[in-house]
């Protein structure tokens, strides 16, 4: 069974910002990411980003490994609003779809007036934003999976979950 992530004990006080070093290595530690591979993950680095009000506060790519500092803000008390989230869903595809599709979900429970659906579908969404593990979960996915379509290729391509 898998150990729960640690995470800073001071994450939720507002005091002082959680930061973390995370490093992650390609399966079996082959070097796979050359310049073209790096530039499109420092791409979805800062999409994920944008849409999980994490901060990237430094980076380093090497060609068998990565590692990110990153900052991570204590969640807000009050979520964003509906049109907000709808917003930093297009930060992270890159294009309209998710967001496209999250709005006109939105739609059928404002046209069934189920507001409580409504809330608890965007809360869904929220779940993945100031969260450390969400956010390098999504980026790794994210590359992993433009990594093996540009490279025919299927299977995992991180050694393991993030350090």
């Amino acid at each position: 069974m898998r150990q729960a992530r640690w995470l800073v004990p001071w994450k939720d006080s507002g005091e002082k910002p959680a930061i973390y070093h995370c490093i992650s290595r390609v399966v079996d530690r082959r070097f796979v990411l050359g310049d073209d591979e790096r530039e499109k993950f420092r791409i979805f680095m800062r999409m994920q980003e944008n849409f999980s009000g994490c901060r990237v506060l430094s980076y380093c790519f090497m060609s068998n490994h990565f590692h990110i500092l990153v900052e991570v803000p204590r969640r807000p008390a009050q979520l964003p609003e509906t049109q907000e989230v709808i917003r930093k869903l297009r930060h992270l595809s890159g294009t309209a779809t998710s967001a496209e599709l999250a709005r006109q979900q939105i739609e059928r429970f404002r046209k069934a007036g189920d507001a409580a659906a409504e809330r608890a579908f965007c809360e869904r969404i929220c779940a993945l934003m100031w969260d450390v593990s969400a956010f390098m979960k999504l980026l790794k996915q994210r590359f992993s999976h433009w990594y093996n379509r540009q490279h025919t290729r299927k299977g995992t391509l991180w050694e393991e979950r993030f350090g």
